[in-house]
């Protein structure tokens, strides 16, 4: 038996053909289909040029498994979600690498009811599966049923009952679908909000799906593929700009002035549209930084509530919670009404109807929020051992603290400030985050000290 490198902390990626090819996708498909003696199993894929391909050879494993495939062909990650509740499938598999190197592919898997895998009790026995090949022998092939068209249609209906189109006011935004997946399921929204006279206007750019990614990988979480979409915001008086990664399950914004926003303000935004709407839910959000997004729940009446980073993490607490929301700073957005799955199309419709419902500028909304509780934004450093790294500012800091938590990596609390330090799960990096209280407390002086020690 040889270990399969592809299975990583949360989902499958890796190099093509030196971790992952083919073959190891036949294998992944038809030991999910045994694992979950399923009968119908969601297949989609994104962009990538080795992904129909790998769908086929993943579909090829499920029907020899005796299971049924239902193909949506090209989309997004949060179809395949929708997919999975909406024709009851025991489960679904979307071929992605997301925003991974050109080199790469992968797989993300739920199980019934869009839930996540559990890792011992399904992630792992998955991938020992697929490894030792001990296939049980099916009597009969399952079959094979091409619903993209229903697929889309279903999955188009649910994202919009998120907004009242006819609240929507007269505005122009830039779309950048960064050459990914993106491309054809915006259009099918869009085409949904102009036949029912929503008075937008959207500018497309790098919109079609091209798996030579001709200008670079699709992720706006990296500073240097941002300048094309602010540029695009400027240039044509638009009213805000929306980017998203390869398979879309997260979006990234910019105001009117063509500037980044970043994931803590967009989730307390997101948080807002909720409660107004939904005075007194429940809403989730990561440790990394907290003070804005909490005072924003309680300013409205609502409940927040801390998780754990993680996809896994965080629809759990959802589910457990009854959450109507849950968010993190890395533009993972969750929602109750969408199988308490992730979506880069929700989020994108009720910042349009935040912004039409209170005639403001988004830059002016987030101003209000980050004057109040200003951020660093994630620093990652890379560090030889993270552990020293981290011992190293907590000797320092840790003895002054006024709170100390460890609900992911550490965080620690002062009077008018507070840091997260984390390390990452997949990379010798070391993750900081920083907020203050008003302007008590000089951020960059912060960083510079912290900084200092772990480097």
């Amino acid at each position: 038996m040889k270990e399969l490198t592809c299975f990583k902390a949360y989902d499958i990626r890796g190099e093509l053909n030196i971790e992952i090819d083919v073959s190891i996708a036949y294998r992944i498909g038809r030991a999910v289909a045994q694992h979950f003696s399923a009968k119908n199993i969601v297949v989609g894929r994104d962009a990538r040029r080795t992904s129909p391909a790998f769908a086929e050879a993943v579909s090829k494993g499920i029907i020899d498994a005796g299971s049924n495939v239902l193909d949506i062909g090209l989309s997004g990650t949060e179809e395949m979600y929708w997919a999975v509740t909406e024709f009851d499938a025991d489960s679904g598999i979307t071929i992605t690498a997301s925003h991974n190197p050109i080199n790469y592919n992968g797989m993300k898997i739920v199980k019934s009811q869009s839930q996540p895998l559990e890792d011992t009790t399904d992630f792992k026995k998955i991938k020992k599966l697929a490894e030792d090949q001990d296939w049980i022998k099916s009597e009969t092939l399952g079959r094979y049923y091409d619903v993209a068209i229903n697929a889309r249609r279903k999955y188009v209906k649910q994202v919009l009952t998120f907004i009242e189109i006819n609240n929507l006011k007269p505005l122009k935004i830039v779309i950048n679908c960064g050459n990914g997946a993106a491309g054809p399921t915006f259009d099918a929204i869009a085409e949904v909000l102009l036949a029912k006279d929503a008075p937008v206007e959207f500018i497309r750019m790098h919109h079609e799906p091209d798996y030579t990614f001709p200008n670079g990988i699709p992720n706006p979480l990296l500073v240097q593929n941002r300048p094309a979409t602010a540029k695009a915001v400027v240039l044509e008086g638009a009213d805000l700009g929306v980017a998203f990664d390869g398979d879309f399950d997260r979006c990234f914004f910019f105001d009117e002035n063509g500037d980044f926003i970043g994931g803590e303000y967009v989730l307390s935004l997101l948080a807002t549209c909720f409660l107004d709407k939904n005075p007194g839910s429940n809403i989730i959000h990561d440790p990394r930084v907290v003070w804005n997004v909490q005072n924003i729940v309680k300013s409205r009446g609502g409940k927040a509530i801390q998780s754990k980073t993680g996809h896994a993490f965080i629809k759990q607490t959802m589910r457990q919670t009854h959450a109507i929301y849950g968010g993190e700073m890395s533009a993972h957005h969750y929602f109750r009404d969408f199988a308490y799955c992730d979506s880069g199309m929700v989020p994108w419709l009720l910042i349009l109807e935040l912004l039409s419902l209170s005639e403001s500028s988004l830059s002016k909304l987030v101003k209000s929020q980050s004057e109040a509780f200003p951020s660093s934004g994630e620093i990652n450093f890379k560090v030889k051992n993270a552990d020293t790294a981290i011992y190293q500012v907590l000797e320092k800091y840790q003895p002054s603290a006024i709170s100390i938590d460890k609900t992911d990596g550490v965080s620690l609390a002062f009077e008018n400030w507070r840091f997260n330090l984390r390390k990452s799960n997949n990379e010798p990096l070391v993750r900081l985050n920083i907020e203050a209280r008003g302007n008590s407390i000089n951020i960059e002086e912060k960083l510079e000290d912290i900084t200092g020690l772990i480097l």
